[in-house]
């Protein structure tokens, strides 16, 4: 949630942000109303505890004829604190549930509007030609034995996949290229439980306009994750960390599963848009005046991956009302799909300020001893998608593929995915 300091002290930057995302600014007032509420209902308990807490002093000090009478007078007061504790409770409960749907306050300088009003910031690398027709992702995939659509719906329904041979090989080598390079700038690699409670999915702020794109165990009430953000944010929840010294990143391996629903006939052919997947997902905890810095490394490292692939892509600052929930400013990498003759996003980064860490209670101490809530940040670092990119820049007229430099490490040496007889 958004810090209550902010919403009090200055609800106009709250309703510029709800204008900014395209989102209803009355929710700000009804916040700011049951903040006030909150805070009378708990002065008027704490008084009364402070009440309670003298007249316990009294019933000591009393004489014996003094004390029946005081005692009556303190299970009354006790009767009263009780009731006000309850009230006190209700109207924080009140408050956290209006306070939640106020999304994070977006950072300035993000683009106002919806999916279509991003700004790019730079775009990388020429756009590849061909002289002969490319052939797409799947088809270039088949020719493989690397993709098996066919049998992905036979076994699981549409939209999911078997990766085979030099698809399955060449996946784990794209994860294992993103696992070194996260391991040379300082992260810890976590392999991430995919079912989490709802308390951690709702921390994270995926259980909000898009939980139907969440899948929920119901029987267990447990949610499976769409990226191992879920798990790496709830890592730490209700701890105290140590970030003087520095962010504290993670890079956790995971399978995630999104239902993609509302996106039925878009983007639906091959593995763009499936329901699982792989990922290599880096996570940072920060002193939040380090935040902004720490999102355009990420970037960088980002970009690092993707030119060491041969992609052609393009930086994008995405739009307020294009922003989850919990994002107070996100950078999308979209690297060139020939066939499709435009950019498909690869990689997504989110600076996420404080809004995670006050749902889930993760927090720094600061200079002053006190603690407060720790800043989130989040960005891809490879994914299964990223295939799609490759195999359709890097191929050749007889359907072969040639291997990026650096990715032939990672393959054994292999420098060219070649097409199996009789596919």
């Amino acid at each position: 949630m958004i810090d209550p300091v902010l919403l009090r002290n200055d609800p106009d930057v709250v309703k510029r942000s709800q204008r900014a995302r395209g989102n209803d600014e009355s929710v700000v007032d009804e916040a700011l109303a049951a903040d006030a509420a909150r805070r009378s209902a708990l002065g008027e308990f704490e008084q009364l505890r402070a009440s309670q807490k003298a007249m316990g002093d009294r019933v000591k000090a009393a004489s014996k004829e003094e004390k029946p009478a005081l005692i009556a007078d303190a299970q009354e007061l006790a009767a009263a604190v009780k009731a006000a504790d309850a009230r006190a409770k209700e109207a924080d409960t009140d408050f956290l549930r209006v306070a939640s749907r106020i999304e994070n306050i977006v950072v300035e300088g993000v683009p106002e509007g919806g999916e279509d009003n991003f700004v790019t910031l730079r775009t990388v690398g020429d756009v590849p030609t061909f002289d002969f027709e490319p052939r797409d992702h799947l088809e270039l995939g088949e020719m493989l034995q690397a993709i098996d659509m066919e049998r992905g719906a036979k076994v699981s329904g549409a939209r999911f996949y078997f990766l085979r041979g030099v698809g399955a090989r060449l996946e784990i080598a794209l994860m294992n290229m993103a696992l070194d390079l996260a391991m040379r700038n300082g992260f810890t690699p976590l392999i991430t439980p995919t079912l989490v409670k709802p308390e951690i999915m709702g921390g994270t702020g995926f259980l909000g306009e898009h939980a139907d794109e969440v899948y929920h165990l119901k029987d267990q009430d447990l949610y499976l994750t769409g990226t191992s953000e879920v798990a790496l944010a709830g890592y730490h929840s209700d701890e105290i960390l140590d970030v003087a010294a520095g962010p504290i990143r993670y890079a956790g391996w995971s399978t995630c599963y999104r239902s993609e629903a509302g996106s039925h006939g878009k983007d639906t052919r091959g593995i763009l848009r499936v329901h699982q997947f792989n990922k290599l997902e880096m996570f940072v905890y920060t002193d939040p005046d380090n935040a902004e810095a720490e999102h355009d490394r990420l970037v960088a490292w980002q970009e690092e991956m993707l030119q060491a692939l041969g992609l052609s892509y393009r930086v994008i600052d995405v739009a307020a009302g294009d922003l989850g929930s919990s994002a107070a400013r996100k950078f999308d990498i979209e690297a060139w799909v020939p066939t499709q003759g435009t950019y498909r996003e690869l990689t997504s980064t989110s600076n996420c300020t404080t809004f995670q860490s006050r749902r889930l209670q993760t927090r720094y101490r600061t200079e002053s001893g006190k603690t407060a809530p720790v800043a989130t940040l989040n960005g891809t670092l490879a994914t299964t998608r990223w295939i799609v990119a490759i195999l359709e820049t890097h191929q050749n007229a007889d359907g072969s593929v040639t291997v990026p430099e650096a990715l032939r490490p990672y393959l054994g040496g292999l420098e060219v995915l070649s097409p199996v007889e009789g596919t």
